[in-house]
């Protein structure tokens, strides 16, 4: 821990960020010292600014800490408490891969079942991998896609169908063989969002609400933000850092994203999950949901993936695998599974080590990921009785140097005299991708612009940087994804096509993936 060198009302975050702590639940016997993990939460809060948190904690069959902290808004200072809802992201990717399990149970598919059998017009762009994808490939990141491809279908928020989305697969290149790479895709978790419901014959979001959340008691949880009720306001909106200040940035829980991502949910809700899980699949009423030979299947690694030094110095971790909706590593001699999910602004954290009995669970409304792995270390420390460390501490600091570097990484401002190679009217006409759609290149006042066409925050503005290439400046810069665009041009200087690419990809999220497009001109 080490943080006792601070005192509480020091590392408090002040009124403004006043803590709620109604309904918690404590459990006097647990080995998990909430006291510590309380003043933990506090002071990754005031290191990494964050607004509000909530967290739940698990052990031995009983919540020991429910809470929230500061508020879910800076502008309307509304609390956060345990019933606060958030966008759970890629957390809900074990949501899926628990309600195949289900199925699977049920007698209705298997693990090995080929995908086509289930979607018929499913298709990669490798005829061998589409016939042999199967059920286990779509939940274990080992398509051959590459990490993020394919997510401009769905992210930001798009009008694409699910027809659409499916249709799009087959015009994606892989950059691994089949089941050799480790590569996370949200794509395949879409696809096996779709299985879910052909094979149930429910739509995903009605299969997740019906038959998991209602027996796990998650009556506040929603597969979906729309379908969150009018009348409920309690749940929280992100906040993105930007030029040294946070600006509250509502997006709706990738509504797009389905079965690998839509799920808003609560730390009371989530500590729900966390026990079913720990208890292989019976649920805290005693209504067993799965059995325990499928838990097996979604606990166990699938595909690996590389482990550096730092790792192993930090927590003695020795392999990190992916399971069907799962990450699993050993953490200081124990399995530990769990997953992240993010948002722009948002971001969650699940924690699993079944020995123990233990779970945590950590939902933010501001995207500094590591102070949620610093709150679940400081929970594991008490309870592994592992080497008192200020995480907080460590993880802020490495996160500081890892940003400042990243921003001062980023270009200098356009020359003003800049001239691009050819009149500006010459970049004018409609791009094509094949598995996006259309991307529009139009002059409005003397000034390029460039407009995703199914995709309402993907507007921006055209500088000029040398030959044919241009910086986009999007309209909204808090989506923090700069790109070059480099128009590509014949010997009678008629554009043919364009390719793209993030400026800075230590500060641009991998689902807005430019460089898998190849845009040509209609």
């Amino acid at each position: 821990m080490k943080i006792g060198t601070q005192s509480l009302s020091r590392i408090a975050l002040g009124a403004c960020l006043a803590m709620s702590s109604l309904s918690t639940a404590w459990n006097v016997q647990a080995a998990v010292n909430v006291d510590d993990v309380d003043i933990a939460v506090k002071a990754a809060m005031k290191a990494f600014n964050i607004p509000g948190i909530a967290i739940g904690v698990v052990e031995n069959g009983k919540v020991v800490m429910a809470k929230g902290y500061g508020v879910t808004h800076l502008e309307t200072q509304a609390p956060v408490n345990e019933n606060t809802l958030f966008g759970i992201a890629s957390n809900s990717k074990a949501f899926t891969a628990t309600a195949l399990a289900m199925l699977v149970d049920e007698g209705k598919l298997n693990w090995d079942d080929k995908v086509i059998q289930h979607l018929p017009e499913f298709q990669l762009a490798d005829p061998y991998v589409t016939r042999e994808m199967t059920i286990r490939d779509l939940l274990s990141h080992r398509s051959g896609l590459g990490l993020g491809a394919g997510d401009l279908m769905i992210w930001p928020d798009t009008n694409k169908s699910m027809k659409d989305i499916l249709a799009g697969l087959k015009y994606l290149k892989p950059v691994s063989s089949f089941r050799t790479q480790y590569a996370y895709n949200n794509l395949m978790f879409v696809t096996a969002g779709e299985v879910v419901a052909r094979v149930s014959g429910k739509p995903w979001a009605e299969f997740i609400e019906t038959r998991i959340l209602a027996p796990l008691k998650m009556n506040n949880s929603h597969a979906g933000f729309s379908r969150i009720p009018k009348t409920n306001k309690n749940f929280a909106t992100g906040h993105v850092p930007y030029e040294g200040k946070l600006h509250p940035f509502f997006v709706d829980y990738l509504e797009d994203f389905q079965g690998a991502g839509a799920i808003a949910s609560s730390a009371k809700d989530m500590s729900q999950w966390l026990l079913t899980q720990l208890s292989h699949g019976v649920a805290p009423s005693g209504e067993r949901i799965f059995t325990e030979e499928q838990q097996q299947q979604l606990w166990q690694p699938h595909i690996m993936r590389t482990v550096s030094q730092r790792d192993f110095e930090s927590t003695k971790r020795h392999f990190v695998g992916y399971g069907l909706g799962f990450a699993m590593e050993d953490y200081f001699g124990l399995k530990k599974l769990g997953h992240g999910g993010g948002i722009l602004g948002m971001v969650s954290h699940v924690a699993i080590i079944p020995e123990k009995q233990l779970g945590v669970v950590i939902l933010s409304n501001q995207q500094a990921y590591p102070a949620l792995a610093a709150i679940a270390n400081e929970v594991f420390e008490d309870a592994l009785k592992l080497e008192d460390r200020d995480w907080v501490s460590e993880l802020s600091t490495s996160y500081k140097e890892k940003k400042q570097k990243a921003y001062s990484a980023l270009l200098p401002k356009p020359i003003d005299v800049a001239q691009a190679s050819l009149p500006t009217e010459f970049y004018t006409g409609t791009l094509k991708s094949d598995w996006y759609g259309d991307v529009v290149i139009e002059e409005l006042d003397k000034t390029l612009r460039i407009d995703f066409t199914h995709t309402p925050l993907l507007k921006g503005m055209l500088q000029h940087r040398s030959g044919h290439t241009f910086l986009v400046k999007w309209d909204q810069p808090l989506l923090e994804a700069e790109a070059f665009i480099t128009f590509e041009v014949d010997e009678n200087q008629k554009v043919t096509g364009a390719k793209m690419r993030s400026v800075n990809n230590d500060i641009t999220d991998f689902s807005f993936d430019f460089h898998d497009l190849d845009l040509k001109a209609k």
